[in-house]
Parts: structure tokens; C-alpha cells; sequence
């Protein structure tokens, strides 16, 4: 009677209601979310400011014009054109400190949130007294979903308060406010996508935070590149549809990986 009461439906909402007080109880989760609402208002700032300024090679006296953001929304994402994918493989400013460096930053949110559990021995024992590992899993990549896209969230709003304070332009050319929500609301479905890749690599790694991060850093690089073509600023519906498909894929196939990791390898 009593393993026919104990679901996976009641497991899975036991477990969620673990992850979601620890996320919301850690110190770590908060910290990295207010990194996230600052670091664009930082960049917006001191790219403004340094906006013209000439910098000159002593050894070749070649000059550099640093070119700052046109306006607002480039910090957001680029245009889905010939000239955007362009401009999204140069190596400037504006396309390097953008919402997409923000993808690495959610390695650091799921990596730490799973080397906590392992380290402190959280997990040795919740699998030892109460949950299976497909109910971990499971509830790690929901909860740490949430927690990035709250990430994702916070870094717009940034934008917003960072484009007031340094007098950028919100002038939106080649797009509508309909492409700029599509946008937003497919780069927060994306994570779905990374999620999955970083649960994945802190599982395998345990308590050893330095190589779950750094295996995740390295994963990630190979689908960087991607996230322009998937999330442009005149994103449409597909866009959202793209990144949903493939959250709904990587969350189901890497999730079957980390339960056999967890089942294959010591918990300590």
C-alpha cells in the first residue's frame, strides 16, 4: 500500500518544494541575480561614456575608435539579417558584453546550487532515506529554469534602468514592441536548453565545483553562437516555438543522461 501511495507525481512535487526553498533560501541565487541586474547598467554606463574614444597602438600607432551601443536594445539582441549575422561575429563591445554572456552565467547558478548538495551530503542522504534519482533531476532542472530565467529577466530590467541612466536611444528600427517581447520571452525559454547541458556536467562532477563549471563553460561555447540566430531582437513566433522544441529535447534526452550518471557513479 504504501509504495502505491508513494507516486512519482507526489515525489516529484515533494522534491520541487525542497528546490524551490533552498533556491529561494540561498545566498548564492540572490547574489548572482543582482549581478545580473547590474553588470547591463554598468555596461551601458562606461560604453557610453567611452564612447569615440581613441585609442592609439604605441608599437604600430595604429588608432581604434571605441563605438559604444546605438541604443538600448542592442544589449538585448541584434537583428536577424545578413548585417546582423555580421555584426554578431565581430569581436567589438556591443556584441560581446550583451545578454548573451549571460548564458554563462547561468553554469555558475546550476553549478553551485548542485555542488552545495553534494559537498554538504544533502544529496547522499536524500537518496539514501526518501527520493530516486529521476525525482532529483527532474526537480533540479525546473527549479534551476526558473531561477535563469529570473536571471534573464533581471538583466532586461538592468537594461531598461541602465539605457534611462546613460541617455540611450529606445528607439526601436527594424523591429515593433511585438518582436522585442518575442525576443525576450524566447532567450527566457532558451535557458531551458542550457539548463539541462550545465545539470548535466554538475552531476558528473559532484563536489568539485572548479571542473562542473569549467566543463560547463566548455560545452556552452559550442552553442554560443547559436543564440543570436535563435533569439533576435525581430524575433517571431517560430523563434519561441525553435526554443521551446529544443528545451523540451535537451531537458527529456540530457535528463535520462544525469539520472544514469547519478545511477552509474559513487554519490560521494
Amino acid at each position: 500500500m504504501t509504495s502505491q501511495k508513494n507516486t512519482f507525481k507526489k515525489r516529484f512535487g515533494s522534491m520541487l518544494r525542497v528546490d524551490f526553498k533552498r533556491l529561494f533560501l540561498s545566498r548564492a541565487f540572490y547574489i548572482i541575480l543582482a549581478i545580473a541586474l547590474l553588470a547591463p547598467v554598468l555596461i551601458l554606463v562606461m560604453t557610453t561614456m567611452m564612447d569615440g574614444t581613441v585609442s592609439v597602438d604605441p608599437q604600430t600607432g595604429k588608432e581604434t575608435v571605441i563605438e559604444g551601443f546605438d541604443n538600448v536594445w542592442q544589449i538585448i539582441g541584434s537583428l536577424n539579417t545578413q548585417e546582423g549575422a555580421d555584426a554578431s561575429l565581430s569581436m567589438g563591445i556591443t556584441s560581446m558584453c550583451n545578454i548573451n554572456m549571460l548564458y554563462f552565467g547561468i553554469a555558475a547558478l546550476v553549478c553551485i546550487f548542485v555542488s552545495d548538495d553534494f559537498r554538504s551530503g544533502y544529496a547522499k542522504n536524500l537518496f539514501t532515506v526518501r527520493a530516486k534519482k529521476t525525482d532529483y533531476v527532474a526537480s533540479k532542472t525546473v527549479v534551476l529554469t526558473f531561477g535563469a530565467a529570473m536571471m534573464i529577466l533581471a538583466f532586461v530590467l538592468g537594461s531598461l534602468i541602465g539605457g534611462a541612466v546613460s541617455g540611450l536611444s529606445f528607439a526601436m528600427v527594424g523591429f515593433h514592441t511585438g518582436n522585442l517581447l518575442l525576443c525576450v520571452l524566447s532567450k527566457t525559454v532558451l535557458v531551458s536548453v542550457f539548463v539541462p547541458i550545465y545539470l548535466i556536467m554538475s552531476v558528473a562532477a559532484k563536489d568539485k565545483l572548479w571542473l562542473s563549471i569549467l566543463l560547463s563553460m566548455m560545452v556552452g561555447m559550442f552553442l554560443f553562437m547559436m543564440i543570436p540566430m535563435l533569439t533576435p531582437l525581430n524575433a517571431t513566433l517560430i523563434h519561441v516555438l525553435f526554443c521551446a522544441l529544443g528545451g523540451i529535447g535537451f531537458g527529456f534526452g540530457l535528463g535520462a543522461i544525469s539520472n544514469l550518471v547519478l545511477q552509474k557513479t559513487s554519490l560521494v
